[in-house]
């Protein structure tokens, strides 16, 4: 949906408590997903697409009491109500003892998750009740071997999840930066897979691909190893949802990995993502606020976003708490502040035999700080925002006022209070 407000005050999604931008600017059009209201009686919805799935049996007919179930949960990086699923899902698999289950958080190259922070994203009753592991990419002993690829690389997985009698995984379906949508078997890989695996998925090459991005499945290199390297083990069954900006479930899509899948991304792609007649030359995004906006590891997603549809050489102004800062895992913050200029990163990971974890998605920041200027509104401390290549800003509004005081008082301004759940593109 896109309109230009009459009123100049527009709640941006920013941590748990959102952010009010304010400007009397004359040329202003929010961009944002068309709203869908949540299902009325999410439980009663849940059991009707676990009895009903598309492209398989019904769950309860595909696990037996004696089986050991591994269920798959994405991390604390991602909104998946986890905490209203699992307690559905384990009262439709009543059948099966509590002490059969495992759950994985996948974690992919993320860090391990607290137990606090466990506690909050599945229940306290779940997690007194159930045991969970922390998936853990970078220690051999918790993996398992997968299986080989195509091209004859092994691939490692969570040791709970291969040494499994049913698989079970839960995810949530939006636009994707490199993958073209979240959900499917991308709750599996790269999420529980071995580092070795997760680096070579996310190599240069295919990152620079101009089909490893929102929206486009076909022909997509990212989903291509997604689905090969997780089909690798079976995938018995397969709980996707969307979400509205109110974290109310808007869509389940259950059963089988791809089918189920498709019919997911095709709501959200049909919800979430806005045709544009023309770039921007400033654009303001969120990260969606939390839990996407921790860290800016993450927060790069909306700047992704807003580079969808912003001018050559314009201007990004990106709102994200990151109260994190930088990821603790990885190279991330090393490549950001060993290199001189955004061009300098690029020129280091796309020489030929590069390779080092995390260069992913130091390069997809890269990519858009040589297209446009970006600022960045954060709990970051100031200096350390400068030497990741980018502008520290302490006020979002006035740092619009600002950029339309150098780029001119009618130029056309475009805001994604949403950041990555609404992805714009042009027409062209």
């Amino acid at each position: 949906m896109i309109y230009s407000p009459a009123m100049k005050k527009i709640k941006l999604q920013y941590g748990t408590s959102g952010l009010e931008l304010e400007t009397d600017a004359p040329n202003v059009t929010v961009v944002e997903p068309r709203f869908v209201p949540g299902i009325a009686d999410e439980a009663a919805g849940f059991r009707q697409a676990l009895r009903n799935p598309i492209g398989t049996r019904p769950l309860k007919d595909l696990v037996r009491t004696s089986d050991r179930v591994a269920v798959v949960i994405p991390d604390i990086t991602r909104p998946l109500p986890s905490d209203r699923l699992l307690p559905w899902l384990f009262e439709e698999l009543s059948h099966v003892p509590a002490a059969n289950f495992t759950i994985v958080n996948g974690t992919g190259s993320h860090r391990a998750n607290t137990p606090a922070e466990l506690e909050k994203m599945v229940g306290p009753a779940v997690a007194r009740g159930y045991r969970i592991v922390n998936h853990d990419a970078h220690d051999r002993s918790t993996l398992a071997r997968a299986g080989k690829t195509r091209d004859g690389r092994e691939v490692w997985m969570n040791r709970d999840y291969v040494q499994a009698d049913k698989r079970i995984v839960l995810g949530f379906i939006e636009p994707h930066f490199m993958a073209g949508f979240s959900g499917g078997y991308k709750g599996i890989f790269p999420a529980i897979a071995d580092i070795e695996a997760i680096t070579h998925y996310h190599r240069a090459a295919v990152i620079a691909d101009p089909k490893s991005t929102w929206g486009v499945l076909e022909g997509n290199p990212t989903q291509k190893q997604i689905r090969q390297n997780a089909a690798l083990l079976p995938l018995d069954f397969c709980l996707n949802v969307t979400l509205n900006k109110d974290r109310k479930i808007t869509g389940y899509y259950c059963g089988h990995p791809i089918s189920a899948h498709e019919q997911g991304c095709a709501f959200a792609r049909e919800t979430a993502m806005v045709r544009c007649s023309k770039p921007f030359p400033v654009v303001i995004t969120t990260n969606g606020g939390y839990p996407l906006d921790q860290n800016l590891y993450q927060a790069v997603k909306g700047m992704s976003a807003a580079a969808q549809i912003v001018s050559d050489d314009g201007y990004i102004l990106a709102a994200s708490r990151c109260n994190d800062g930088f990821p603790s895992h990885g190279n991330f913050k090393k490549l950001l502040f060993d290199h001189g200029t955004p061009r300098a990163i690029l020129d280091t990971v796309l020489a030929p035999g590069f390779e080092m974890f995390d260069q992913w998605e130091a390069q997809m920041l890269a990519m858009i700080l040589v297209r446009a200027r970006t600022g960045l509104y954060s709990e970051i401390a100031a200096d350390e925002v400068r030497r990741a290549h980018l502008e520290p800003v302490t006020d979002v509004s006035a740092s619009l006022r600002k950029e339309l005081e150098r780029a001119g008082r009618d130029v056309p301004v475009a805001v994604l209070p949403e950041g990555p759940m609404t992805i714009p593109y042009l027409a062209s």
